[in-house]
């Protein structure tokens, strides 16, 4: 008997993880990576279900885009003093990747509340509805970046040599050339970090429902704090009253993480300078950004389904 369920244990599968296990988090973002079917057919279901009954459907983001950009570019070009055939394609390289990084953060808060029936109902991982909010917001980045192929095609003349967004105090920038190829990883980049921010910011609110709002206001106050409608040249410009050196005021925007964000696709699509510390930083967070959302996955990832 001794000997016999001896070998019975031996041959006794182990037991399974504890839900609260490194391994349960890395087998749950692993395998939603390989359910791209899923995750990509909900993407698309959500742009369709959006304009399900709009005339001109998806390009009403196409549409929105370019009249805020042109609207905003041709005011902000005039208080500036700025040229609007540099200052446009600027401010709307700026939109567009703005409105990407503040989706992942707004709707990533969302991520799971959203989907509710899903979680109850299908057994899915988790990382599925984050990589379902990062290919939806990836899928409207695509419709506008309709729009600025036009703008380049519009002003392609004066942004393939030498240029200044804003004159006399204006970097002098090398203009289009083939680190437009640059951004192709620059936005991967971005949509791997939208990635752990929807995981992370969308399991804390499931747990915390002010977490939403809080963020909404404070997305909304790091606008105007990042330079999307306005340039750092302003920054390091010459003191008020024409004494001193302003160049310290570069850390309003060095200070900011959005900022390296912004830099890193918009630098190569309209031809400004490449400053890789800007890399360098948005790299660091990406290992940082993982880090945390694997911690908060391993640690809560079995109790969404019932804060949801």
């Amino acid at each position: 008997m001794s000997v016999t369920s001896t070998a019975e244990q031996e041959q006794a599968p182990p037991p399974p993880p504890s839900s609260r296990s490194w391994s349960r988090a890395r087998e749950d973002i692993v395998e939603g990576f390989r359910q791209r079917e899923l995750w990509g057919h909900l993407g698309w279901q959500d742009i369709k279900q959006r304009y399900r009954r709009s005339v001109i459907g998806p390009l009403w983001i196409t549409l929105s885009m370019a009249i805020t950009a042109i609207g905003l570019g041709l005011l902000y070009s005039q208080l500036f003093g700025a040229h609007i055939q540099t200052f446009l394609p600027y401010i709307t390289v700026g939109f567009i990747v703005w409105n990407f990084m503040s989706g992942c953060l707004l709707e990533g808060t969302d991520t799971f509340i959203g989907n509710e029936g899903l979680i109850k109902h299908l057994p899915a991982p988790l990382t599925v509805y984050a990589l379902r909010t990062v290919w939806r917001l990836t899928l409207m980045f695509a419709h506008n970046l309709v729009v600025y192929v036009i703008v380049l095609a519009i002003f392609w003349s004066d942004l393939t040599g030498p240029y200044r967004i804003t004159p006399v105090t204006g970097t002098l920038e090398p203009g289009i050339g083939l680190s437009i190829l640059l951004a192709i990883p620059a936005f991967i980049l971005l949509a791997i970090n939208g990635g752990w921010v929807a995981i992370l910011f969308g399991i804390i609110s499931t747990r915390y429902r002010d977490i939403p709002p809080v963020i909404n206001s404070l997305v909304s106050l790091i606008f105007f704090m990042t330079p999307i409608v306005w340039t750092t040249d302003i920054l390091t410009a010459t003191k008020i009253g024409g004494e001193g050196d302003g160049s310290w005021r570069i850390l309003i925007a060095e200070l900011n993480p959005l900022y390296h964000y912004v830099q890193i696709l918009r630098a190569p699509l309209i031809g400004t300078e490449q400053n890789w510390h800007h890399w360098a930083v948005v790299g660091g967070l990406t290992v940082v950004g993982w880090a945390m959302a694997f911690v908060v996955m391993r640690n809560y990832r079995a109790r969404v389904s019932y804060w949801v």
